[in-house]
């Protein structure tokens, strides 16, 4: 069947054969057309005067939809602060929830098997399938480390004549049908550079390649139908690239890029401008929704709009900030002024006392260690500071960023500032350690207890040794610095309290990857030109034990969910190094 009698036939089953000028304008077919190829479906059996036969049904049936596979695994970082708490596919948008939307238009059109793929706050979905029938969850307990790649890999079962959609899109008017002659993507017509993909045609229409960057074309927006044929071209990819990983950071779109010319033909399906929507950030929310000027419904956006005496239309321009290991937060506006929000992470509450960062924060202000503080909650662990421009963090191959850093930990360490508390980490990652064999599942690491050994032996070794407590910051890895042309900032005081200022020295190093000669250079400048050998051992040791707390600690956080990379290898690693070393230079 050419594209014309699918389209022709199909209107006819929708919506009868009233008149031939009706179905001209419903199809854009010419009347000529639609009245030849209508005499060849009487004569095949394919309509009578009735309508669409029995026969037309059949014909039709290859382009029967079977379903709708809905990704709503991501968290939506782009749209903080709305989805800290609530997933970008659950927003309520003029009345309606996102998915709810969809799910509604697809059921309208015909499309009553579902498949939704969740992640992030996937039980928030849950209720889905008590509310509609036909709903199959998947879900996607990685949708924190691969993209939406992933997500339909874990759907493949699923794909047929399938309609591929995201939670968050927004269709003003429905674009879902049950019978589809070939395999799309929808786009909208722009007259402009934008940030989306450009789909460029070839003759027949079809998607010919895709740029990342343009002026004016046909971006994609919105979702995209596969038939079979596709389906099984796009199944076998992701199944081939499972073990490999290639796509695993990118948008599941990537494929198109790269492989286009090896997969079936994707036309460009044009819709008009202003019928599809997403929405990138909250200002673009608010700019379609003015419910959401005033009011989103969030505690985040009340806690703001409280500590800073604003309402919540003067909450502007929001930022991710991407560094944080343990929290969320992200950049905003008020009256012209920057700020950040830090948003507690999940898991966190076992392992950190907000009460006692919150005592930590405000006397680091005091002594303008840090003076970016403005507000803590100490029962929910959010907090508001200002933001400063122009910033960056220490370089660890400069000697010169090194002596910064030292000042303001020298500075920190004789002002004799005192807390109730106290931040002891071989206690600490025991505790942890505890934690994580009693209720996380054990310690996958086959070599754990012979590291806890020899760090334990160079732990035991400075007991004693005359090097007195003192307020220390306990996490001065570079992102918690921050350096301008004239200040030296450091921030976060999560792990705060009365420590050895080992913590602070063992830390920095620690998090440089230094081999010992690069550490010595850096404890001897600490320690000034009277240093003693037990000074240097002293420091190296707790280099050992700091990473090995903070190993401890980037294990339980993975237990929670987290993801950690790259960082909880090379804390173990230096926990090693520095620990071999010692046992072997001291004959400990």
């Amino acid at each position: 069947m050419t594209k014309n009698e699918f389209i022709l036939l199909y209107a006819v089953k929708r919506y009868g054969l009233d008149t031939q000028r009706k179905l001209r304008d419903i199809t854009g077919l010419s009347l000529g057309y639609i009245s030849q190829t209508l005499e060849t479906f009487r004569n095949e059996k394919l309509i009578g005067d009735g309508g669409i036969t029995a026969q037309g049904i059949k014909a039709l049936k290859p382009y029967k939809v079977d379903n709708a596979i809905i990704m709503a695994a991501g968290m939506g970082t782009h749209f903080v602060p709305l989805t800290l708490e609530t997933p970008k596919g659950l927003l309520t948008v003029k009345g309606e929830v996102l998915i709810e939307r969809q799910i509604r238009q697809l059921q309208e059109a015909g499309i009553n098997n579902i498949v939704v793929v969740l992640g992030y706050k996937k039980e928030a979905f849950f209720y889905l399938e008590n509310r509609f029938e036909g709903i199959t969850i998947i879900i996607n307990d990685e949708y924190n480390t691969r993209n939406n790649t992933h997500t339909l890999y874990l759907a493949r079962e699923y794909m047929k004549n399938s309609y591929i959609c995201s939670s968050d899109d927004y269709f003003e008017i429905n674009p879902f049908e049950d019978h589809v002659y070939q395999s799309y993507y929808a786009g909208v017509h722009v007259g402009g550079k934008t940030r989306e993909w450009y789909m460029v045609p070839d003759r027949k229409g079809n998607i010919g390649r895709i740029v990342k960057t343009g002026t004016e074309g046909t971006v994609m927006l919105g979702h995209a139908y596969w038939n079979k044929e596709l389906s099984s071209a796009m199944r076998r990819i992701l199944e081939a690239d499972a073990e490999v990983g290639n796509y695993d950071q990118t948008v599941w779109e990537q494929i198109l890029v790269e492989d286009l010319k090896d997969l079936p033909a994707i036309e460009i399906r044009e819709y008009p401008q202003e019928t599809i929507f997403e929405f990138d950030t909250v200002d673009d929310l608010r700019r379609f929704d003015s419910e959401y000027v005033d009011h989103t419904n969030t505690k985040i956006m009340m806690n703001i709009s409280k500590v800073l005496k604003c309402e919540e239309k003067d909450i502007l321009n929001f930022r991710t900030i991407k560094e944080g290991l343990t929290n969320t937060s992200f950049v905003f506006e008020v009256f012209g002024k920057k700020y950040v929000y830090r948003h507690p992470g999940e898991g966190t509450e076992a392992i950190i006392s907000r009460s006692h960062e919150k005592k930590a924060l405000e006397l680091a202000k005091s002594a303008q260690i840090d003076p970016t503080f403005i507000y803590m909650d100490e029962t929910q662990g959010w907090k508001i500071s200002s933001y400063v421009e122009g910033v960056r963090t220490p370089d660890y191959g400069s000697f010169e960023d090194s002596k910064r850093v030292l000042s303001v930990m020298k500075k920190l360490h004789d002002k004799n500032l005192s807390v109730e508390w106290s931040f002891l980490p071989w206690e600490e990652a025991g505790k942890i350690e505890t934690i994580l064999r009693s209720e996380k599942g054990g310690i996958a690491d086959t070599e754990f207890d012979e590291l806890k050994s020899s760090v334990g032996k160079c732990f035991d070794h400075c007991r004693g040794d005359g090097i007195d407590m003192c307020f220390c910051h306990c996490d001065t890895y570079a992102p918690n610095w921050i350096l301008t042309d004239d200040r030296t900032i450091l921030i976060d005081w999560e792990y705060a309290g009365n420590a050895d200022p080992g913590c602070d020295i063992g830390t920095y190093i620690m998090d440089s990857m230094w081999e010992v000669p690069e550490a010595e250079k850096f404890i001897a400048y600490y320690c000034g030109p009277d240093m003693t050998e037990q000074q240097l051992f002293h420091y190296l040791a707790y280099t050992a034990v700091l990473s090995y707390y903070w190993y401890v600690w980037a294990l339980y956080r993975e237990a929670c969910g987290a993801v950690m990379g790259q960082s909880l290898y090379n804390w173990r690693v230096m926990a090693r190094r520095y620990s071999d070393h010692l046992i072997k230079e001291f004959k400990l």
